[in-house]
């Protein structure tokens, strides 16, 4: 086939393969968001509790016990209460789809017409949508599926999973409260080698979440720094008047 040069463009042969020029990053957060967040709370709240003891004048080996039992009520707490969210969202999820699941069965053109509307109401033709929405709706598992996506915006396929969800929260969460009291563990005596641990981790922290924001990395970890330091020397103060009037 004769093909001819335009502007430097050959034109009259094959259409290019269309070749994408850019990639989107996780919107959804995905893993990330969860295991960061979990990682932060961690950290902040055990980093905020031991340097309140410290505050108060304690010995490192109550601060020890203290980071301990943070560490573990922290993170059965987090993950108690993740398990129940996820779970009473999912028993909510699955309710909605044992009544879209009727209507489907017992009303499937009154269904069918709800679909089509909800089609030409995003702009298709009337006669169109009617086709569109028949056709999807021939299989019943794909009709509900359809239905609980524009209806519910979920996808009954990939519901989470509470066991899941319970789990990650908790190992997140022990592992950023874990960092302030690494120190104590390997044998430090002094409050320092914490603190600037679980800074470095906060830091850490922030700049993984500019993985799903639109925010540089610097800035994402400078700013969970800064709050996560403001919180420890807040509670170091709080601590050492408390300790100093029950002293």
């Amino acid at each position: 086939m004769s093909t001819a040069i335009a502007g430097g463009v050959e034109v009259g042969g094959p259409a290019p393969e269309h070749v994408p020029h850019h990639a989107h990053r996780d919107v959804s957060g995905g893993w990330l968001r969860p295991a960061v967040f979990g990682a932060m709370d961690g950290l902040v709240s055990n980093l905020a509790l031991m340097t309140g003891m410290a505050g108060g004048n304690v010995g490192s080996h109550t601060l020890v016990v203290t980071g301990l039992a943070g560490l573990a009520a922290g993170a059965f707490s987090m993950a108690a209460g993740e398990y129940t969210s996820v779970a009473s969202q999912r028993e909510l999820v699955e309710a909605e789809l044992a009544i879209e699941r009727l209507e489907l069965d017992r009303n499937p053109e009154d269904e069918l017409r709800e679909l089509a509307s909800l089609y030409v109401a995003r702009g298709v033709e009337p006669e169109l949508a009617h086709e569109v929405a028949r056709q999807m709706s021939a299989d019943p598992e794909q009709a509900l599926e359809i239905h609980a996506r524009e209806e519910l915006g979920v996808d009954p396929t990939d519901l989470p999973s509470p066991l899941v969800a319970a789990a990650s929260s908790f190992a997140s969460f022990a592992l950023g409260a874990l960092l302030p009291v690494l120190p104590y563990l390997l044998g430090a005596s002094a409050l320092w080698p914490a603190v600037l641990l679980a800074l470095v981790g906060l830091f850490g922290c922030g700049a993984a979440v500019a993985r799903v924001t639109a925010r540089s990395w610097w800035f994402s970890g400078m700013r969970q720094l800064v709050l996560g330091g403001a919180a420890a020397a807040v509670t170091f103060g709080i601590g050492a008047l408390i300790g100093s009037a029950v002293g």
